[in-house]
C-alpha cells in the first residue's frame, strides 16, 4: 500500500487571475470556471474565442459570425489610421486668435512699470 503526499498550497488571488487569464481552469467545470472569473475579474485569455448563447439556429450562427469578422475588420481599420496618423510629423504649434490679439495689444502699449 503506496501512500499519497499531499502539500498543503496558498492560492493568491493574482495568482489565480493569472493562471485564468493565461490558459483557464482545466480541471473545472465550465460553471466552476466562469463563477471563478467573475468573482476575481479575470478576463478571458486573449486568443480565445467568445462564446455565443443561442447559437442553435445556424442563421443566427451565421449572422454573429459575420457581425465577429466585420467588427474585426474595423478595429484592424482604426489601427492602420492611428498608426499611420501618429507617424506623420506634429504639425507646427500655433497660436490661438485671442492669444496673439492680446500680445499684439500689449506690444502696442509698450513696457509698463
Amino acid at each position: 500500500m503506496t501512500k499519497r503526499k499531499t502539500a498543503d498550497a496558498t492560492v493568491t488571488e493574482a495568482s489565480a487571475q493569472a493562471m485564468l487569464r493565461r490558459r483557464g481552469a482545466t480541471k473545472l467545470a465550465a460553471v466552476e470556471e466562469r463563477v471563478m472569473r467573475m468573482r476575481l475579474g479575470a478576463a478571458l485569455p486573449r486568443r480565445s474565442e467568445i462564446e455565443w448563447m443561442g447559437t442553435e439556429s445556424e442563421e443566427l450562427a451565421i449572422e454573429l459570425k459575420a457581425l465577429e469578422i466585420e467588427t474585426y475588420l474595423k478595429l484592424r481599420a482604426h489601427r492602420a489610421r492611428q498608426a499611420r496618423t501618429s507617424r506623420r510629423a506634429a504639425p507646427a504649434a500655433t497660436g490661438s486668435g485671442t492669444k496673439d490679439k492680446i500680445v499684439r495689444a500689449l506690444r502696442r502699449r509698450g513696457p509698463t512699470r
